[in-house]
């Protein structure tokens, strides 16, 4: 446990100074979204990637979170920081009373189920017009504040980020690593073995599907706050594709490949914009090619090349001297 503590303050740390060595407004920008889709695919990976549970849904309880927030403070007035508590309160109560139903089922038919909650989430926010503001979205949303200091530039916005971030981050490594996160490990290989050791598994699961609905809901709740506007584009089936690719890219059961997964793709858009109207279909071409050549993600993957590489070039080197 030492050792996962320093490794997370190295990178709290690394963290902290990256603004000193961005120049630009606009990648700071980038970096903002990266801390919120890291806390999304942290909450993904506990999930699919420790519980073995398939969610193509996640992007549900994140518009959720993003609505409650933007609604409360927009439209009634209500403090952001009382917003995001009932925010994340309430879909923590959803995925709790919708987990035991619906984490009856296993494999395909899970994953339909968490679809289909999708999918009803978001017809709800396009249909809602009087709420939610349909299709035309919801604005007014005002930034967090603490006191007189106000939440409204993009270091600032980085620092808040990122915050509530490593907060995620610390809760998953302390999570994966007590009884709790062998349980989880024991679950996702077999959960009849799992029952066998005394794993309450359906309860399990359906706590660790609650953590993941409340984390997503509060980076929903982030969102809201720092780009004040919302629209129901931003919470379809394609981000919630996007967090599957992040999570199986940086490496399932990892929650430092969460954050990789989240950089790169969160990155690679920028790099790739005339590619913007195919995403969905580079993202698939990236899940097959990383199922192929690298199934444990990059986390292990590149460690793995790396080693490979060393071993040949040290082996070539001994064939010259021979």
């Amino acid at each position: 446990m030492k050792r996962e503590l320093l490794k997370f303050l190295l990178f709290a740390i690394v963290v902290s100074v990256v603004p000193a060595f961005v120049s630009g407004g606009y990648l700071l920008n980038v970096l903002v979204f990266v801390g919120i889709f890291t806390m999304l695919a942290v909450a993904l990976n506990l999930l699919l990637g420790f519980a073995g549970q398939i969610s193509l849904g996640q992007a549900a309880f994140y518009g959720l979170g993003a609505y409650m927030s933007g609604v409360l403070t927009a439209s009634h007035g209500m403090n952001p920081w009382v917003a995001m508590l009932i925010g994340a309160g309430a879909v923590g109560l959803l995925t709790f009373v919708l987990g035991f139903p619906i984490l009856r089922l296993k494999g395909h038919s899970l994953a339909m189920a968490t679809l289909g909650l999708g999918i009803i989430v978001y017809i709800f926010f396009n249909e809602t017009v009087d709420v939610t503001g349909g299709p035309s979205g919801l604005s007014g949303i005002p930034n967090l504040t603490v006191g007189s200091f106000v939440f409204d530039s993009d270091l600032k916005n980085y620092y808040l980020i990122w915050g509530f971030a490593l907060l995620a981050i610390l809760l998953a490594v302390n999570l994966t690593n007590s009884r709790i996160g062998r349980a989880l490990k024991a679950i996702h290989q077999s959960e009849v073995a799992a029952r066998v050791l005394g794993v309450d598994v359906h309860l399990l699961k359906v706590e660790i599907f609650t953590i993941s609905g409340v984390l997503s809901a509060i980076a929903g709740s982030l969102y809201a706050h720092t780009v004040m506007f919302i629209s129901p584009t931003s919470f379809g089936f394609n981000v919630s594709i996007e967090l599957l690719t992040m999570v199986i890219i940086g490496g399932l059961g990892s929650i430092y490949g969460s954050v990789l997964g989240a950089a790169l793709l969160t990155l690679l858009p920028e790099l790739l914009r005339t590619f913007q109207d195919y995403d969905i279909i580079v993202y698939g071409l990236l899940l097959i090619l990383m199922t192929m050549f690298m199934p444990g993600g990059l986390v292990r993957g590149i460690p793995d090349a790396a080693v490979a590489l060393y071993g040949k070039l040290k082996g070539g080197g001994a064939d010259v001297e021979r």
